[in-house]
């Protein structure tokens, strides 16, 4: 009889790296040696630390949570090493993915229970998931506790400083700048660029450029691409194009090489400029360049065929960037789908959303919205009230505004029925809002839809 050879701690780490599917490595690690018969009692497996941060790390990726603390459970049961402080540093930041707040808190304060000592990264950790879950206020009281217990670091300071820039507290964000100045902290190239990208994105470009000024000049700090890239695309959004290639110049002259980013902007630049031929001649020196054009890449012409409403350019595109294997995302869809709506192409907006599925490609609020006000635009009520009806389904809805006016046709139709099951979908998703309530009103009112108005207030009410 064929005797399998026991697996080894060290294989079974390489086995759990190759394997993709989180279930299969989560049965694999809580049964490493299924098959192994042998005459002598078999021993409990020596998991190693390799192994459960492995495990940890694939069932985090895959927010398998519940899954993923049973395995810290096992993991606090072992007394043959210390666990490591990024394994629960990388677990904070899988709860702040999954915005989930109170467990990344939760967890922080079980980490001595598992003898991890809490140094200034996991600190960061957990303010970096709170502002990513939109916890601000919680950030700023937990950061007031880490200020009394760690010194923050320069990772410290780029997170508050992207908190402030995010809630456009542009002047509290300098603040922290000072701060971190004051208490002998150097800024860094994330510091800079997560500034300036705040002062481009509240429309302060002057600002903005001053800063990469003072970085090189003050600081001796080179920028990145992706500062550049920021710059660029306020630059192109202000009609500055000139500026912008000023820039792209200047990353040739200090060596610094254009990533996807760059040229990405630079082609969306060009197309909204109406220089299609120059979008092409960056697309092309992209690729000679050996930057490979991602999916924003793609996107950006995509979209630029679109705004000129060439829709057979854009498939031809898209059928391009799957052929170099650059995957479309949604983002990509429902550029198309917005371009055909607009036109009044319906039909062929309507057949692209029904095949996302079959694209592998799943539609998601924007795709829904999307399709709902093209057929709202082109009057297809009825196809409208369908689409509403499955987005109320999967836990989407429609902008209050697009909702009021579909309301407000139908309300000049006769068609009472449609406008009934259009308010019993608006009802289920609680958007029968004040304006929607006198729009139908004043319909009874008018046509006498019902016995009388008490009759409709009363249904809206169950609703």
């Amino acid at each position: 009889m064929l005797v399998l050879k026991p697996i080894s701690p060290y294989r079974l780490s390489n086995l759990l790296r190759r394997l993709k599917d989180p279930n299969l490595a989560l049965q694999l690690f809580q049964n490493p040696n299924p098959q192994i018969q042998s005459s002598e009692p078999q021993k409990r497996f020596r998991y190693s630390l390799l192994s459960y941060d492995i495990i940890i790390t694939k069932l985090g990726r895959a927010k398998m949570f519940d899954q993923m603390e049973q395995i810290l459970r096992q993991l606090n049961k072992e007394s043959r090493f210390v666990p490591n402080e990024i394994i629960f540093c990388n677990v904070i930041s899988f709860y702040g993915r999954a915005c989930l707040p109170d467990r990344a808190l939760k967890l922080f304060d079980e980490m001595p229970f598992f003898r991890v000592l809490r140094t200034v990264k996991s600190y960061n950790s957990v303010m970096d998931s709170l502002s990513k879950c939109g916890e601000f206020e919680k950030m700023m009281q937990f950061y007031a506790n880490f200020r009394k217990k760690v010194t923050p670091d320069v990772c410290t300071y780029n997170i508050l400083i992207n908190a402030w820039c995010k809630r456009g507290c542009l002047d509290d964000a300098w603040k922290v700048f000072d701060e971190m100045r004051w208490n002998g902290v150097r800024p860094n190239a994330v510091t800079f660029g997560t500034l300036v990208h705040g002062f481009c994105a509240n429309f302060k470009l002057d600002e903005a450029l001053k800063l990469k000024e003072d970085m090189i000049r003050v600081y001796g700090i080179k920028p990145n691409a992706s500062l550049y890239a920021s710059l660029m695309k306020e630059l192109s959004r202000a009609g500055e194009l000139s500026l912008a290639f000023r820039l792209r110049e200047e990353m040739e002259r200090n060596r610094i090489e254009l990533d996807a980013r760059v040229y990405s902007t630079l082609i969306s630049a060009n197309f909204k400029a109406g220089r299609k031929e120059e979008a092409f001649r960056i697309l092309e020196e992209m690729k000679v360049s050996g930057c490979k054009p991602d999916t924003v890449t793609y996107n950006a012409v995509i979209h630029g065929f679109c705004v000129e409403k060439d829709f057979e350019a854009a498939n031809e595109m898209l059928n391009q960037m799957v052929e170099e294997g650059c995957k479309p995302d949604i983002i990509t869809y429902n550029i198309i789908i917005g371009g055909l709506c607009k036109e009044g192409k319906w039909v062929e907006a309507n057949d692209l959303f029904e095949d996302l599925p079959r694209r592998g490609c799943k539609p998601d609020v924007l795709s829904y919205r999307t399709i709902f006000d093209g057929f709202c635009g082109c009057r297809r009520f009825k196809e409208a009230a369908l689409i509403l009806d499955e987005m109320v389904f999967k836990g989407y809805a429609p902008s209050a505004a697009s909702a009021h006016k579909l309301v407000g046709e139908l309300s000049q139709e006769d068609n009472e029925e449609l406008l009934w099951k259009v308010l019993t979908s608006l009802g289920k998703a609680n958007l029968v809002v004040a304006n929607i309530w006198d729009l139908v009103i004043l319909k009874a009112c008018h046509r006498h839809m019902l016995s009388n108005v008490c009759e409709l207030a009363d249904n809206l009410i169950v609703l």
